[in-house]
């Protein structure tokens, strides 16, 4: 009986601090979802701000080519890919969701894709998949520490892209949809081709008071739009952006996980709770049935 109840205490005790831990984290999660959202919420804004600026600049350039570049062969062009996950487990199925689908993405293009993972648990899940990435970055812990994030990733494909390693850029991340609800998505950002340019013409100016470009049009897009500035500025938003919806929804989904960790936690101690009060009261019982057949001998008269 003694084994049985010290045995109980001490799952109790550790059910209580594992439950303390996923509090905490459910405190965390909670309290850094709010911060990248906003982060998410403000940057749509700039990023649409910087489309619709580009398109103003590229309608009234006209025709001309817009960065002029060498064209290579079909077999020759490379396909590089930024996949965001998490360092951290107890995510659920974060990772697995987002490399599952950039394994499947890429498998359908041409060639070997070169891939840069942001976090060590996608990059193993990466690995385990057949596609070994060439880079590893740790995922940020905080809004302020997405932008050197950012540089790094931007500094390595500049690199290959000047060396010609890379002609086509995707991204792949987790996108928040609704409460802990997210889902796969990717991104395609370079080259900046035709298509690209075609989408962001299209864009309407949110006024009817239209823009205009002082000076020469095409020499001013020109010296506005040189590869590098716009690497600094359209992809650097892209990248922020995916990062931090990536962020958030990996904070979400950590969430939801601590909240079915906490509910099972909490079932469990009522179920040993029980069962200790149960064996409690039963050892209670046998020594008050002890006691009173003790009593009934001594007050039974000697024969």
């Amino acid at each position: 009986m003694s084994d049985t109840t010290v045995s109980l205490r001490r799952k109790i005790g550790g059910a209580g601090d594992l439950q303390s831990v996923v509090r905490t984290m459910k405190a965390v999660a909670a309290s850094s979802i709010g911060q990248y959202e906003k982060s998410v919420a403000a940057l749509s804004d700039y990023y649409r701000t910087v489309e619709i600026g580009l398109g103003a600049c590229l309608r009234q350039q006209g025709a001309s080519p817009l960065i002029t570049e060498p064209k290579r062969p079909a077999a020759a062009v490379a396909i590089g890919a930024v996949v965001f996950g998490s360092d951290q487990g107890l995510v659920g199925q974060f990772n697995d969701v987002v490399a599952d689908y950039a394994v499947k993405t890429l498998a359908a293009l041409p060639g070997q894709p070169e891939v840069w993972a942001v976090g060590e648990r996608v990059h193993a899940r990466l690995a385990d998949s057949g596609l070994q990435p060439v880079g590893l970055f740790a995922v940020p812990s905080s809004v302020n520490a997405i932008t050197p994030l950012v540089g790094q990733i931007l500094v390595d494909c500049e690199a290959r892209h000047g060396q010609g390693a890379a002609a086509e850029l995707y991204l792949f991340y987790n996108r928040p949809i609704s409460g802990a609800v997210y889902a796969p998505v990717s991104q395609r950002l370079l080259p900046l081709d035709d298509t690209w340019r075609r989408k962001l013409v299209k864009l309407p100016w949110p006024t009817k008071n239209l823009p205009e470009v002082m000076g020469d049009g095409a020499a001013a897009l020109r010296a506005l739009i040189t590869f590098k500035a716009l690497i600094s500025e359209y992809l650097f938003v892209s990248l922020f952006r995916a990062c931090a919806e990536s962020l958030a929804s990996e904070n979400a989904s950590r969430l939801a996980a601590m909240q079915r960790a906490e509910k099972n936690i909490n079932e469990l101690l009522e179920d040993l709770n029980r069962t200790f009060h149960r064996l409690r009261q039963s050892g209670i019982d046998e020594e008050l049935f002890d006691v009173v057949s003790g009593f009934e001998a001594l007050a039974a008269p000697q024969a």
